[in-house]
């Protein structure tokens, strides 16, 4: 069965005075390649996501068609890596509405429909979002509350994470229950993305633009800013446009940002998600270079300072992006993968087999593995790139930039490797994660010879 797909069964247990039996009965999935995620009853009722129609859309079991049919995916941003994910729920008592929430154009919707009746589709569907309902840009994870109450977590550019309670009848100003952080942001220094579609190998791909905006400051040119394109991690996962300090950083300091949706990433149904079938290392790396592309075409970027950075997946696709094209002037790679041989010999065990859907049935196809792997395509490196490394990351193991750093050295590459001590797979300590950005943006200005940066740290880079 391919790696994202599944069945859904239901398992009833009988028992009499001296036996326990089971019957198993398929409820959907019987063709072995639909994903079907999030079962869940309302009372007798059982509830569930699948793609068999090319989205994640809603069905009954039952009932042959989805209850709510559209070309959206319902069931939340990210794929269904953690338990209690749940994309959908029913508002309280003998209601019969169910409640649930997608992305449209890079904005959250929240959709209200009638399921009362057990054989027929959903009536009565009302939506609302944004501005006009008085709802947050982006927000998930709904659930119910009472008097057409409900609760979700969101966000916008400007506002950091936060658990809300909107009243669907009111339509007052979702109200903040709790936020991530205590800080506040002029507005002055915040960019509001702009989801972007820009031709690619396969079609078209997809990403947000930010472009660069600092009220304390003026542009005395007319060129072109520099742009700095981020590679999401997963790498089937997705991006999206709520408060991200990490993009405002670069955006506040005069970069451009294209956050790219490559392809193989969720919310943008099952033909999208599945390009990164077999083709980790492929599609991903065409969509990056062909977003870059197409803002320099568009002049919202300039040619000559093109930079990537990515985590973990992401920075599997960055150091692709570097060594296999010819793209990009220089580039970050965070707990990145430049081996694949020995991810997949070493990593940890929830992973274990994830590569075989990615690039192939290992150890069989080794040799996919190694030409997929920047490692082994150092002679075509020719830009500096910056590695950052948790010391005790168990999901990419520190050899693997160790391994890069060392051969970047020897070809005679600008580069610099930093290794931070108690970190894992992903920086969790405040002080390492502001250093790992200014050692980025130092890196990035020495190389663009851009001077007279507020407060740039110093950063010791081999062979510039």
């Amino acid at each position: 069965m391919p790696w994202d797909s599944t069945e859904l069964r239901v398992t009833s247990i009988y028992k009499d005075s001296s036996n326990i039996s089971c019957d198993h009965k398929l409820i959907a999935g019987e063709d072995g390649n639909t994903s079907v995620i999030q079962p869940t009853y309302q009372g007798n009722r059982l509830y569930y996501i699948s793609d068999e129609s090319g989205y994640y859309n809603i069905y009954r079991a039952g009932y042959k068609e989805s209850v709510l049919p559209m070309s959206y995916d319902f069931g939340g941003a990210a794929p269904g890596w953690a338990l209690g994910q749940q994309g959908f729920c029913f508002m309280p008592g003998n209601d019969g509405r169910l409640v649930a929430q997608y992305s449209k154009d890079g904005n959250s919707v929240l959709i209200v429909a009638d399921v009362s009746d057990g054989d027929a589709p959903a009536k009565d569907i009302k939506e609302y979002s944004g501005s006009k309902d008085n709802l947050p840009m982006m927000f998930g994870s709904v659930i119910p509350g009472s008097d057409n109450d409900v609760y979700f977590v969101g966000g916008s550019p400007s506002v950091p994470s936060s658990i809300y309670k909107w009243n669907m009848e009111s339509k007052t100003p979702a109200e903040v229950l709790a936020c991530s952080s205590s800080l506040s942001f002029d507005e002055e220094l915040i960019s509001v993305p702009k989801q972007v579609e820009f031709p690619t190998t396969l079609g078209t791909a997809f990403g947000y633009y930010y472009a660069p905006k600092n009220g304390g400051y003026t542009c005395t040119t007319d060129d072109a800013p520099p742009l700095l394109v981020k590679a999401h991690g997963g790498p089937t996962a997705c991006t999206g446009s709520s408060f991200n300090a990490g993009i405002q950083y670069w955006t506040s300091r005069g970069y451009a940002v294209l956050d790219v949706d490559y392809g193989g990433s969720t919310g943008y149904g099952r033909d999208y998600r599945r390009r990164l079938r077999k083709s980790w290392g492929v599609v991903d790396i065409d969509d990056v270079c062909a977003g870059a592309k197409y803002l320099v075409k568009e002049g919202l970027a300039d040619g000559e300072r093109l930079c990537i950075d990515g985590g973990s997946a992401g920075g599997y696709t960055t150091l692709g992006a570097l060594a296999f094209k010819d793209v990009f002037k220089a580039g970050t790679s965070l707990y990145g993968i430049g081996d694949l041989t020995a991810l997949a010999g070493d990593t940890h065990k929830f992973e274990s087999r994830y590569l075989d859907g990615l690039v192939g049935a290992y150890p069989e196809e080794e040799e996919l593995y190694k030409q997929r792997s920047p490692i082994e395509s150092v002679d075509t490196l020719s830009c500096p790139i910056l590695l950052l490394q948790g010391v005790e990351d168990k999901v990419v193991p520190p050899n693997q930039a160790e391994m890069m750093h060392k051969a970047l050295l020897q070809k005679g590459i600008p580069t610099c490797l930093k290794m931070y001590e108690g970190e894992q797979h992903g920086f969790r300590k405040a002080e390492n994660i502001e250093d790992a950005l200014d050692s980025e943006l130092a890196f990035y200005s020495r190389v663009f010879g851009i001077e007279g940066v507020p407060g740039m740290v110093d950063i010791e880079i081999d062979n510039l």
